[in-house]
């Protein structure tokens, strides 16, 4: 049969057939840039243009492509955009000098490239440092936002884990705690984020984290990411205005929450429904990037919660 196919490939190009590449789909991811504010900014887009769209805010040490296998799942009925923060991933990386790394700062810079975008209406999914990203461009624009999913990116005190703790001594005096930042950036603490607790360790791609300790080892990312860890202090703090806002607006909320994280543990998921009590909650057997071994269930999750809101 492998001869015959051969054969067959030697006799078409013969007669000056050439093979026809097939047409991108919705499902296609396409890869690009945008100028904001002097800040080249890259995001990832996939989806018809005329769906819902659905913006997907990452998390740390990760970029954009944490969200590479939901994407093709949800891109067949949604438009997303998935960018990455200045400092992270494919974006550019200023000076700390010339650009202050602050949630502020990157919910300012994520907002302009969705206004940029011409983005008037989405749906928000946040994860970790997608959460303080996404609560400021919510509280900024409450009118664009359709609907809200969460997947580990806390908005409540009950919901952070052990570790936070020792980073609250970071908060109040970092030069005495170095130790706190080192184990944060390490290798270790890289892996960890993935594979702790997890009940599946045989469907966690290696190159990941490693991809992200190379990221951190970085010249420039240790000023960048010390301001960020230390900035964090301001998210605990704007808890209860991020709640309130819930509470007044009520968005059409999923949480898909990895209830093996130990950072942001499961109590931090079941509170969204004390200020929306509607929302609904499933909190998966996963860890802190659930998808990593729960994409499919979270897919199917995301799509039937879409398509029970009216399209605007």
């Amino acid at each position: 049969m492998k001869t015959i196919a051969i054969l067959a490939t030697a006799m078409l190009l013969g007669t000056g057939i050439r093979a026809t590449p097939l047409p991108a789909t919705h499902a296609t991811t396409t890869y690009r840039y945008a100028n904001v504010d002097g800040v080249r900014v890259f995001y990832r887009e996939a989806g018809p243009k005329d769906a819902p769209t659905l913006v997907l805010l990452h998390g740390f040490p990760s970029s954009s492509r944490q969200f590479d296998s939901l994407i093709p799942l949800l891109a067949t009925r949604y438009h997303l955009v998935a960018p990455d923060y200045p400092g992270f991933g494919q974006s550019d990386s200023p000076d700390p000098s010339k650009y202050p790394y602050t949630f502020d700062n990157l919910a300012k810079t994520t907002n302009g490239l969705l206004e940029q975008l011409g983005l008037k209406h989405y749906a928000l999914y946040l994860h970790d440092y997608g959460g303080p990203v996404g609560f400021r461009i919510m509280l900024a624009h409450p009118e664009r936002v359709d609907a809200l999913i969460v997947s580990n990116a806390n908005a409540y005190q009950e919901g952070l884990g052990k570790k936070w703790a020792l980073i609250a001594g970071y908060w109040k005096d970092p030069k005495a705690h170095p130790d706190v930042f080192e184990s944060f950036v390490s290798r270790d603490a890289a892996e960890k984020r993935h594979t702790l607790g997890t009940s599946h360790p045989e469907r966690y791609h290696p190159d990941t984290w490693a991809d992200e300790f190379a990221h951190l080892s970085q010249p420039g990312q240790r000023a960048i990411q010390s301001s960020l860890l230390f900035d964090y202090r301001n998210n605990v703090a704007a808890y209860p205005e991020w709640q309130a806002w819930l509470r007044k607006h009520k968005p059409p909320t999923l949480v898909v929450w990895g209830n093996n994280d130990p950072s942001f543990i499961g109590a931090g998921g079941e509170a969204y429904k004390r200020d929306v009590p509607d929302a609904e909650v499933h909190l998966l057997d996963a860890g802190h990037f659930p998808w990593d071994e729960q994409v499919d269930a979270i897919a199917s999750l995301v799509l039937a919660f879409l398509d029970r809101r009216p399209r605007r």
